[in-house]
């Protein structure tokens, strides 16, 4: 009596089980999006926080990510049938296993860049003030900026 095993999910479990992704690295996912009838990839790329309940079924990771000056964050299942691959683009070593102080770093940094910039008082042209230099040479009034 031999028993048939099913697969119930797409996913290479075995190859997502091995992959070697920890907080730190900089990951590229392509999601499976449905629009409509057709389905496409999207990639979302990013610094991955936290890893979490390792490779049972139940493990996600979460990936954090600035887009057009705003911090997201997206959590993904580890196994789940949405993801087509996961990249590792780049690795960096880190002291912890959960990197969640990155997201007041870097609320921390854009606040400190924005008090460094500083607003230039703009200079208001009288409709008086005519330069010298037309006037001496006769010329038609330009207005002084």
């Amino acid at each position: 009596m031999g028993v048939k095993m099913q697969v119930i999910s797409p996913v290479n479990s075995a190859e997502r089980a091995k992959m070697d992704m920890r907080a730190g690295d900089t990951v590229r996912v392509w999601q499976k999006t449905k629009e409509g009838d057709k389905t496409r990839l999207q990639a979302f790329e990013g610094l991955v926080l936290a890893r979490k309940h390792g490779t049972e079924p139940g493990a996600t990771f979460v990936v954090r990510a600035t887009l057009s000056g705003v911090g997201v964050e997206k959590t993904f299942p580890l196994y789940s049938p949405m993801i087509d691959k996961i990249e590792i683009l780049r690795r960096s070593k880190v002291r912890r296993a959960k990197l969640y102080y990155i997201r007041d770093k870097a609320t921390r940094e854009i606040r400190k860049k924005l008090s460094q910039v500083r607003l230039a008082k703009p200079v208001k042209a009288e409709a008086d003030e005519v330069s010298a230099e037309a006037f001496e040479e006769g010329g038609e009034a330009k207005q002084v900026e």
